[in-house]
């Protein structure tokens, strides 16, 4: 069963990114919003571990929280507006947040 799980939390202050890569399946999907977006910092040990991340999972950002933050997307990372966030939230069987 696939799953969409978000992360919202900045990657420098715990340990939820971490704790997120470990568990993702094949066919799982993440998606970075509101600080979490910090992890595509260029340079950082959390932009080089979703790089990492095998190429089945996609990795998706929220598009208005990279411009409010003044970051730019990796190559790797789709960005979405809230529409995308929406749609991608029903094509997954299941959607888990990392609160």
């Amino acid at each position: 069963m696939a799953t969409l799980h978000v992360l919202s939390h900045s990657p420098f202050t715990d340990s939820r990114l971490s704790s997120c890569l470990r568990l993702l399946g094949s066919q799982d999907g993440l998606l970075l919003c509101g600080d979490a977006v910090y992890a595509l910092q260029p340079g950082s040990a959390q932009r080089q571990a979703l790089e990492l991340m095998p190429a089945s999972i996609e990795l998706y950002v929220l598009d208005e929280d990279l411009q409010a933050r003044g970051l730019t997307s990796a190559s790797r990372a789709k960005p979405v507006d809230y529409s995308g966030f929406v749609e991608l939230s029903c094509r997954f069987s299941k959607v888990n947040s990392w609160l």
